[in-house]
């Protein structure tokens, strides 16, 4: 396939006609770890004590991004936003997660990074952890019955092939879903109380082993890239891993290995596949000109026993306050590092603020699509970042972070305001612990750049700073974008429930 993009050349006072050249769009493929800190990398945090090996090679090879944010602190909505390109909490689910038997969260008429591919020549595929949900087939009396075909699944929002399971490895039912068909119907319920790997009671299908989920997946991804690599069209790979998010699981090889714990052990086995999977593209002879993306869904998780990694002198989230679930940094700034030889820079390294909800117009760009108005809504793309452009202020003008309970924060240049007391999660002060103290002022402005670890809540010296980042928040939240465009409307805006200040100001 070739793409016909347009580039206009123009110097001063003189514009030329603009020349069509020849682009073949890249191969993407897009690596999704579940629950991975910022400064598990060595990439990031030289004074990681897990050693990743083909990750840091990847940023070696590639762009790291420094400041780099999920849409959420928790999986479902961080993964929502990655495939609409639109804030999580602009769709009915505003605080929490999707469950295994919940409906499903992206409408099949909202276009998706996928379908936009699909539409514009890709062959488009999602293998891994979907937890977006979709529609168990159900007898006569609403039983869910496996043996039935599944709708609304990762198909009808744009893959042309599909395989994984419905949520977290810890979230029953535990079976493969390919292509609308339940792999294998599942014959018993099974759970799992250890400390690391646990797991809640659920149905179990007897080709899933708790332990070769993410094996599983790498191996399935790794024969995907070899057979498309030369079937004549790009593709796009979507590989959102279930890991290192419990149960904890290392395989037999991994266990101990870090030294650590089983986390660190966890996080070593993703670095060696994504090894394998690195060497695969180039083994297929088309490193030159395949995108390979890898980020998180969100910070660390308490469950890593951070308590212990921390310990040993391991800090999951680097230098950066709270974890998983929190509107801190620590829940939602993730490693992100692209590769893409025929673009990007060798060890290129940007201090931009970036989300995942970038991918969207980011692709649009590649393929030199526009987008909709009701399309990629809090999308930017990343394509000039890519090519190294030097950029006059922002490359966004803010960014939205949401938390676990809904709680909203936002963030221009080296100001953020988190328009809740605490953490809005599950490190102190959690939501709880904020309603049994009266003296915490409603609001906490920080300045990332003097204090990147959030010490200081600066709300009663800057009070005009407040004031102009709480109207722009509002602004994005009433104009249902972030982006330039005609105005859209949010999903459920009759559920809301942490937006406290508009309603002071009606």
């Amino acid at each position: 396939m070739i793409v016909l993009v347009f580039i206009a050349t123009s110097c001063k006072n003189q514009s030329t006609e603009s020349e069509k050249v020849e682009v073949t769009p890249p191969n993407i493929i897009y690596i999704l770890a579940d629950d991975m800190g910022f400064g598990d990398l060595g990439a990031n945090n030289p004074d990681s004590k897990i050693p990743t090996p083909h990750l840091d090679q990847l940023a070696k090879e590639g762009m790291r991004f420094t400041d780099a944010h999920t849409s959420s602190a928790v999986c479902t909505p961080t993964r929502y936003g990655i495939l609409t390109g639109r804030y999580n909490w602009r769709s009915t689910l505003k605080k929490g997660v999707l469950g295994g038997y919940s409906k499903p969260l992206i409408d099949t008429t909202r276009a998706t990074v996928a379908s936009m591919l699909s539409a514009h020549g890709y062959h488009t595929a999602f293998i891994g952890k979907w937890h977006l949900s979709w529609n168990w087939g159900k007898d006569t009396a609403g039983k869910v019955d496996f043996s039935l075909p599944v709708t609304h699944t990762p198909n009808d929002n744009g893959f042309d092939y599909a395989y994984g399971h419905v949520a977290s490895l810890d979230i029953p039912p535990y079976v493969y879903v390919e292509n609308g068909k339940v792999t294998a119907v599942p014959t018993d319920s099974t759970q799992s109380k250890d400390k690391y790997g646990w797991w809640r009671k659920g149905m179990t299908g007897p080709d899933f082993k708790h332990e070769d989920v993410t094996p599983n997946f790498f191996r399935r991804g790794i024969q995907y890239v070899k057979e498309r690599a030369h079937a004549g069209k790009p593709f796009f790979l979507y590989l959102p891993l279930p890991s290192p998010h419990t149960p904890i699981l290392p395989s037999q090889e991994y266990q101990g290995k870090s030294g650590l714990n089983p986390y660190g052990d966890f996080v070593m086995m993703i670095d060696d596949y994504m090894g394998q999977l690195m060497a695969a593209v180039k083994e297929a002879g088309i490193e030159e000109n395949t995108m390979i993306v890898f980020t998180s869904d969100n910070g660390c998780s308490p469950a890593a026993r951070i308590e212990e990694l921390t310990a040993k002198g391991h800090y999951p989230n680097g230098i950066y306050r709270g974890h998983k679930a929190d509107i801190f940094e620590g829940g939602h700034r993730v490693p992100f590092i692209v590769k893409w030889p025929k673009t990007i820079k060798a060890s290129s390294v940007s201090d931009q603020t970036i989300c995942t909800t970038d991918l969207m117009a980011t692709c649009a760009d590649l393929i030199g699509y526009k987008l909709k108005d009701n399309e990629g809504e809090d999308s930017y793309s990343m394509l000039p970042l890519f090519h190294g452009e030097t950029l006059e202020g922002d490359f966004r003008e803010a960014t939205v972070h949401h938390s676990i309970n809904g709680s909203f924060a936002i963030r221009k240049g080296e100001w953020k305001l988190a328009m809740t007391a605490g953490s809005g999660g599950w490190s102190f002060p959690t939501p709880a612990q904020v309603a049994q103290q009266d003296s915490l002022p409603k609001v906490q402005l920080f300045n990332l750049k003097d204090d990147p670890k959030e010490e200081k809540n600066l709300q009663a010296e800057f009070p005009e700073k407040v004031g102009e980042l709480r109207a722009l928040l509002t602004k994005y939240i009433e104009s249902g974008r972030s982006t330039p465009g005609q105005p859209q409307s949010n999903d459920g805006e009759e559920v809301w429930e942490q937006l406290w200040w508009m309603q002071e100001s009606e």
